[in-house]
């Protein structure tokens, strides 16, 4: 039986916490995301079924798959589920978000996660639970990450305002 060190890459997650990325999705969906450090990230929803909603502090697995690949899995209090692979180096990333019915079904109401999610913990919680969660809706697809930037571990500024609160130009930023 192979010993699980030979198939576990190193993890140098040093140079991936502490950055700051603006990416848009295939299908014109803009977010943003924060590698607050190496188990809680931080993002805002620009565009999109849920355009306007905003997170900190969520906890998160993150390993490394390769030279310049990460890879953060999450399960917010919603019920959806987010596993996104960055490829640093090529500046895109992969993500596959799994929404519960009750946010992307036909007839749902993604607009109740609209909000800092951080101050309606209880309120996803009863959401969650009021349903329906099944079958998921899944997204899967690439983006493009138009700016990166690294601002250090655990740092508040990076995001700390709901994403109407920016000012203009905040998202139009490429490096």
């Amino acid at each position: 039986m192979q010993n699980i060190t030979d198939i576990e890459p190193a993890q140098d997650l040093s140079s991936f916490i502490g950055t700051h990325f603006i990416y848009t999705y295939a299908n014109g969906w803009k977010y943003e995301w924060y590698a607050r450090n190496a188990h809680t990230c931080d993002y805002r929803i620009h565009q999109g079924l849920v355009g306007g909603r905003w997170v900190t502090h969520q906890t998160m697995t993150l390993v490394q798959v390769g030279a310049g690949l990460f890879k953060v899995d999450w399960h917010e209090p919603t019920g959806t589920c987010v596993s996104l692979l960055f490829d640093v180096a090529q500046r895109r990333l992969h993500g596959t978000i799994f929404f519960p019915q009750w946010i992307a079904g036909e007839g749902q109401h993604p607009e109740k996660t609209i909000c800092y999610q951080n101050d309606f913990i209880e309120d996803m919680n009863r959401f969650r639970d009021e349903g329906p969660a099944y079958p998921y809706v899944i997204i899967s697809e690439f983006a493009k990450i138009t700016f990166m930037e690294q601002r250090g571990a655990d740092n508040d500024e990076v995001i700390n305002a709901a994403p109407g609160q920016l000012p203009d130009g905040f998202l139009d930023r490429q490096n």
